[in-house]
Parts: structure tokens; C-alpha cells; sequence
């Protein structure tokens, strides 16, 4: 559930969701800005041929780790 929809529920916004909402409605390069940086770390392209080397090159851990 969103959060908005949550205070919409309630009956009560505070003032800085009220400044944030607005803010945003009048900037919104700003949230173009975080989507972007989202995308660098969480929507990379998978190499798959690093990912299968990755895979393969790992060590097996203990199954107690302080043995």
C-alpha cells in the first residue's frame, strides 16, 4: 500500500509530505534524477558468460564455517 494512500486514509498529510508531493509536482527532473541512478546499480545488463564464470569459479563453503 502506498504511503499516500495510507494518509489519504487517515485523513491526516503532514507538512512535509504536502512539500515533497508539491515539490516534486513542480521538479520533476528530480525524480528522472533518481530513477536514472536507480537504473545504474539495479537495472544493469547481465553478461551471462561473467555470470556462468562466476558461478564456476566460486569455492564451496563448510558446512560449519569455523571448522
Amino acid at each position: 500500500m502506498s504511503h499516500r494512500l495510507m494518509y489519504r486514509r487517515s485523513g491526516y498529510i503532514s507538512d512535509f509530505t504536502r512539500f515533497i508531493d508539491g515539490y516534486l509536482r513542480t521538479h520533476p527532473e528530480v525524480q528522472a534524477s533518481q530513477h536514472k541512478g536507480w537504473r545504474i546499480w539495479w537495472e544493469r545488463p547481465v553478461n551471462f558468460d561473467e555470470w556462468r564464470r562466476a558461478g564456476t569459479d566460486s569455492v564451496p563453503e563448510p558446512p560449519y564455517h569455523y571448522d
